[in-house]
């Protein structure tokens, strides 16, 4: 049996005001040609599938569209989805009665029966392949809120606990099912410890004292573990049966050099027989130009060097623009637009760096170390501070002068 593994697709997401229907299309468009060439048996999908809870009319027929394309071509595909942290669970299972009819699963939230107890067997799907055999057992568990875990009385972290407990529960389901030759695949949206993230795109997961779980939590009898939330693609904990996709769009400029992929896993029997990377293309081009911030006047001069060939609106390069300032600059945006004239790149974010008299003052930088130093402070303190630490220097007598001023004029409005 032959898998594939995605997650994080985030479709509605836009980057910085840019929306990017075009480049979402173009990986769903590769995606479905994956799923032919490869021969692919079933599709996973682990959660994030949307950017936002209340995804636009666009985006969720987006996603409706490559579904029922996917099993047009495909008749026997499986799709198994569950829901990530971004997502709605409720939304995303609201055309269940839809799904079924076409071998699409998705999992948005943990049911509970009449006494309050979880249903893991929901939790549980089984995997066709080809001859339409069941050949695996899927744990499809979605991203996990505090109320989705069972109790556990515990002296450590309880939602951590719960977590486990539910894992085991739906393990416990899958292995009364398997019959010999078929392997388990567990299906999750989480932040395991030691994964790498990337730090401008993705919201942190932390409930109670956790925010990483244990990869001891997967039992050596789950073949592979299809991650995702992490938008790096990577193995955990150095097992190369445990791994995120990773998203298979540049979420932000932090992942300008990530290396996106989709994962292909082939079955054999109840093991895994090779675990295989497939690059996605990337649509559209991330630039940052300096590659470090340099001065205004050096930064203008590599953009007005600028040569790209002409493409659509659509297609033009993503363009960041690190920049080095001593203090504020009004004109700076309209300066490098200016440059950008007619060339075909769109400038998505301007990336200031500050520096001054790094060597005087330096307490100015450093916050409050208790409850008194805070209730010491004065406005003017926290405005001096605030100034150092985005412009590296100590603010002018002229601009303190004035701060205060607007400090009275609002006291005097206030009485």
């Amino acid at each position: 049996m032959r898998l594939l593994h995605t997650s994080d697709w985030h479709l509605g997401q836009s980057l910085h005001t840019f929306e990017r229907s075009y480049e979402q299309q173009c990986f769903l468009a590769w995606l479905l040609t994956t799923l032919e060439t490869e021969q692919i048996d079933a599709l996973l999908i682990a959660g994030d599938i949307f950017d936002h809870t209340n995804p636009s009319a666009a985006a969720q027929q987006q996603f409706y569209r490559f579904l029922t394309t996917a099993k047009r071509r495909l008749p026997q595909l499986d799709i198994v989805i569950i829901a990530g942290n971004h997502d709605s669970p409720g939304r995303l299972e609201a055309p269940a009665s839809l799904f079924d009819a076409f071998d699409v699963t998705v999992v948005g939230h943990v049911t509970r029966d009449a006494k309050g107890d979880i249903e893991p067997d929901r939790l549980v799907v089984p995997l066709r392949n080809r001859r339409r055999e069941i050949a695996a057992w899927c744990l499809a568990i979605p991203f996990l809120r505090p109320g989705d875990v069972p109790r556990v009385e515990t002296a450590g972290d309880p939602y951590l606990e719960g977590v486990k407990l539910l894992y085991r529960q739906a393990l416990a389901v899958a292995l009364s099912r398997q019959e010999p030759g078929q392997a388990i695949i567990a299906l999750g949206h989480c932040h395991m410890s030691g994964g790498l993230t990337s730090e401008e795109s993705e919201r942190r997961i932390v409930i109670g004292g956790v925010e990483a779980l244990p990869v001891e939590m997967f039992d050596p009898a789950i073949a592979y573990v299809a991650l995702g939330h992490l938008h790096r693609a990577q193995r955990v904990g150095a097992q190369a049966r445990i791994r995120y996709s990773g998203s298979p769009l540049p979420m932000s400029f932090a992942e300008i050099h990530y290396h996106h992929q989709a994962i292909r896993i082939d079955l054999t029997g109840q093991s895994v027989h090779e675990i295989t990377e497939l690059a996605i293309p990337r649509s559209v081009e991330l630039l940052r130009i300096p590659e470090h911030p340099l001065p205004i006047t050096e930064v203008l001069e590599q953009l007005a060097r600028l040569d790209l060939p002409d493409q659509p609106l659509q297609a033009q390069p993503y363009l960041e623009t690190p920049v080095w300032l001593t203090g504020p600059e009004p004109g700076l945006r309209t300066r490098i637009e200016a440059v950008l004239e007619g060339k075909s790149v769109r400038l998505a974010r301007i990336n200031p760096s500050y520096g001054g008299r790094e060597d005087q003052n330096q307490s100015l930088a450093d916050g409050p170390r208790s409850l008194d130093d805070l209730d010491r402070l004065q406005p003017d303190d926290i405005f001096s501070k605030l100034h150092w630490r985005k412009y590296g220097e100590e603010p002018s007598n002229e601009l303190l002068a004035a701060f205060r001023e607007l400090l009275l004029a609002n006291g005097e409005r206030g009485s």
